[in-house]
């Protein structure tokens, strides 16, 4: 197959990391600010007190949970139609289902959990999930060399929108009412994704022919580094949505002020910006293995402040568990699409890798919030759901650290073979896929 050539930037390349970086705004952004509904707001514990009192939050958690679960698991067929070349039809029937979604969010009832549930958990989730892998595989199409720095940019949208989604939301739900709040909510989506439609334009042309999708899941199940990196996201991703979903309800249960727990998730996610703007800077100068190195570092440092928020009792503590776990959680998230990428060597697949990894990963983001809900109960007995996403997250860290190991050994593997067969620059290129190279620092 004849190499492919890479812009590495220009008008379109920007536009499209633009597109994309709207995409992610009105996606996980919106996504995150569950916790607005499911925590604080002037109502005090919306859904859980309010306009679902009658259910519990173990119930209520499925809203999320399952909002989450259907946005990476839509990858798994959108990712294959992307590589299929239907780009501009995910791209406008998602944005058009999430938008009509939202408005119908709007004209639920209280206590109609049904409702909420269809509009929320699943119409807004398929519409986000159909555009999210194609919107960050396609700025793959442009990127090789600065992969890593693109896709940094765009998965910074999430936590712009992680930001302002629940600052809309707490506002317009204190002094307007829910109706207003999530009408006002989906017209700020609405706009972001007709820019996003205007911006993004795919480029390379799909495969002549593609191999059946279980042959392609077969042969990958062969891939011991893709499959680590698949079985460690998915048990990390266990323990997350828990502070996503509980920290601002925690902090009012433990008797923070209500002003200050009002900007919880602002909190979290302001330093998740942060977070998730670092790697664009630190990848370069980490080598060709940092990738690996920085989503293993913080999947630990991550696990250890879930387990922190057991000692979450005072205001100094709310802050530094917030604004820690927030710089950690924008890493690994950020990471996460780079990853794929990184143990990629068939751009042509690119698609359909993504699909089947956040998929299957996907399934943990499901169960743990409502086992997380139920571990809680009635009384909030909140150190057994810390202990046990903790523990999921840490099991999750433990698998990248051997994934650390089998990627270090293919690469040495390949270094051998081709050493013994003379293939100098296969050598330096040690087979790893599409970003090996560019995470290398380049001499003058």
């Amino acid at each position: 197959m004849a190499a492919v050539a890479f812009p590495e930037g220009g008008a379109r390349a920007w536009a499209t990391v633009g597109g994309a970086w709207c995409i992610q705004f009105v996606g996980f952004g919106y996504m995150t600010s569950f916790g607005v509904y499911q925590g604080a707001s002037s109502f005090l514990y919306f859904y859980t007190r309010d306009y679902l009192s009658a259910r519990s939050p173990s119930t209520i958690a499925w809203i999320g949970s399952v909002n989450a679960f259907l946005i990476v698991f839509g990858g798994l067929v959108s990712g294959r139609l992307f590589d299929r070349g239907y780009f501009y039809h995910l791209l406008y029937g998602g944005c058009v289902l999430q938008c009509f979604s939202l408005f119908m969010l709007s004209l639920c009832r209280p206590q109609q959990l049904h409702q909420i549930f269809l509009a929320q958990g699943v119409g807004v989730a398929v519409g986000a999930g159909v555009v999210y892998v194609p919107s960050v595989s396609v700025v793959s199409h442009y990127f090789q060399r600065r992969r890593a720095l693109a896709l940094t940019i765009v998965a910074s949208g999430s936590s712009l929108g992680a930001v302002i989604h629940p600052i809309l939301l707490n506002n317009l739900l204190k002094t307007r009412g829910f109706a207003v709040a999530v009408r006002a909510s989906a017209g700020l989506v609405s706009g972001m994704v007709l820019i996003a439609c205007l911006l993004m334009r795919s480029r390379l042309p799909p495969p002549l022919k593609s191999a059946p999708l279980w042959a392609s899941v077969k042969r990958l199940s062969g891939d011991r580094a893709f499959v680590l990196a698949t079985i460690g996201m998915t048990l990390f991703t266990m323990g997350p949505n828990f502070p996503i979903f509980y920290f601002q309800l925690d902090a009012i249960q433990h008797g923070i002020d209500e002003g200050l727990a009002f900007y919880a998730l602002v909190i979290m996610n302001s330093a998740a910006v942060l977070g998730r703007l670092s790697p664009g800077v630190l990848l370069p100068q980490m080598g060709q293995f940092g990738i690996v190195y920085l989503v293993t570092g913080a999947a630990f440092c991550a696990s250890i402040l879930i387990f922190a928020m057991i000692a979450l009792k005072s205001v100094a503590s709310f802050v530094i568990i917030g604004v820690l776990y927030g710089l950690c959680a924008g890493l690994y998230i950020t990471l996460s699409p780079p990853l794929v990428a990184f143990l990629t060597k068939d751009m042509g697949e690119l698609g359909l890798r993504m699909g089947i990894f956040f998929a299957v990963v996907a399934l943990g983001g499901l169960v743990a919030p409502p086992i997380s809900g139920a571990l809680l109960t009635g009384g909030f007995r909140w150190w057994r759901a810390a202990v046990f996403s903790g523990v999921m997250a840490f099991a999750g860290a433990c698998v990248f650290v051997l994934l650390v190991v089998a990627v270090r050994r293919d690469a040495r593997s390949k270094l051998d073979a081709d050493t013994d067969t003379g293939g100098g620059e296969k050598a330096q290129e040690h087979g790893l896929g599409s970003l090996s190279r560019p995470l290398e620092v380049e001499g003058p």
